[in-house]
């Protein structure tokens, strides 16, 4: 029993501390405040607990969950795209209805994972490009903050690479608080104890293109799919309906609290269906369901963690999420050009994806996916093509 419980712990700290500064970043870029952000992260943390405990106790495997850290990183970059919450609430609770709509009919989620993976993969990348390039510029504008975060997440990338992002960001904190001086926490305008905060939806079909499908999109591509195949490799058949309906069904709900959206976790799902959970394969759902408390006792500190990001030099807080994004980019920029065939469509994607431009209202994920999808059916029309000359 030791052993599993364990695992889930480990589990819930790394999947908690790796990105939880990304999500309050992200909701602070499409307009929420500070209230409205510890609501989110909470609502997150609750709705990932309440998926990991009950799906784990019902169908005895080690089903995790966790929110969308790609979903987050689009946040940010849709910073230019709205910051009216409620639009991007609304955007959310769509996000949360497709999901529903993927488990109810399967030909949606097969549409979607028929997306070209390299087009879906350079879409990702180019949402995570300009997070990624936060170290190397928080380095040389507060270097005093940002050097020793660097060198420590280095030392523990060779050492612990589990442990490398939440001890960068354990370091980035105490660099906060020693200059930002004692007061930081008695000078924050909201309470340090979390509360649900109900925020009205608004349903702006420019906001819905431009984050809200988006949203959706590198959800299921970039996280409940490579999920499903963790869950494979480790010998487990996950029933997809349940679990797309009961994660879509929670992201909607969630979303008039501020959440973002949840998904089949995978870094860490593989940290509790693995055989260092438990030997028997039998036992490991008890790790996934000890993880669901980690995140309710990480939830209730949703107030200090806003406190800590708001006190803090923005670029410090991307430049945490950058490196704890990096794995995430080279895995997308290696998928995206994987297939020589599709290398271009896929390099036109990523660059107007991380270009950041907004068109009409509409973000730069949306125009990059169109701009490549629309090369990659030019490539492979069978309009005559010119003859080499002798």
């Amino acid at each position: 029993m030791i052993q599993p419980v364990a695992a889930g712990i480990v589990a819930g700290i790394t999947g908690f501390a790796s990105s939880f500064a990304l999500v309050i970043a992200g909701l602070h870029a499409v307009g929420a405040s500070d209230a409205q952000a510890s609501s989110g992260l909470l609502t997150l943390c609750f709705a990932v607990a309440i998926l990991c405990i009950v799906l784990a106790r019902v169908y005895r495997m080690p089903i995790s969950f966790a929110w969308s850290t790609p979903g987050a990183a689009l946040l940010i970059a849709a910073s230019a795209t709205t910051n009216d919450f409620s639009a991007a609430v609304g955007a959310f609770a769509v996000c949360g209805l497709l999901i529903v709509l993927c488990g109810l009919w399967p030909a949606l989620g097969r549409a979607i994972t028929r997306i070209p993976k390299s087009i879906a993969s350079a879409m990702l990348a180019g949402i995570l490009f300009p997070i990624c390039l936060a170290p190397v510029l928080a380095v040389t504008q507060i270097p005093a903050l940002a050097i020793p975060v660097v060198a420590v997440w280095l030392v523990l990338f060779r050492l612990a690479p589990r442990w490398a992002v939440p001890a960068a960001m354990l370091v980035a904190a105490i660099g906060i608080g020693v200059s930002a001086g004692s007061g930081w926490l008695s000078s924050s305008s909201m309470s340090l104890v979390p509360a649900f905060v109900f925020v009205p939806p608004h349903f702006d079909a420019f906001v819905i293109v431009s984050l809200g499908l988006p949203l959706f999109i590198v959800t299921m591509a970039g996280q409940n799919v490579p999920g499903f195949v963790v869950m494979s490799s480790f010998g487990y058949t996950v029933p997809p309906r349940p679990v797309l309906v009961a994660s879509g069904a929670v992201t909607a709900v969630g979303a008039l609290f501020g959440g973002h959206a949840v998904n089949l976790a995978a870094i860490t799902a593989a940290i509790m269906a693995g055989p260092d959970s438990h030997p028997d394969r039998s036992r490991r759902w008890i790790a996934t369901f000890a993880s669901g408390f980690v995140y309710i006792v990480f939830g209730l500190g949703a107030g200090f963690a806003v406190a800590l990001i708001s006190a803090s030099p923005p670029i410090l807080i991307t430049a945490v999420a950058g490196l704890a994004l990096l794995g995430a980019l080279v895995g997308a920029v290696t998928s995206a050009l994987e297939d020589a065939a599709q290398r271009i469509p896929a390099i036109a994607t990523f660059l107007v994806t991380a270009s950041g431009i907004v068109i009409v209202g509409i973000g730069s994920a949306f125009w990059g996916l169109l701009v490549g999808g629309l090369i990659m059916l030019v490539a492979a029309s069978p309009w005559p093509r010119p003859r080499a000359r002798a």
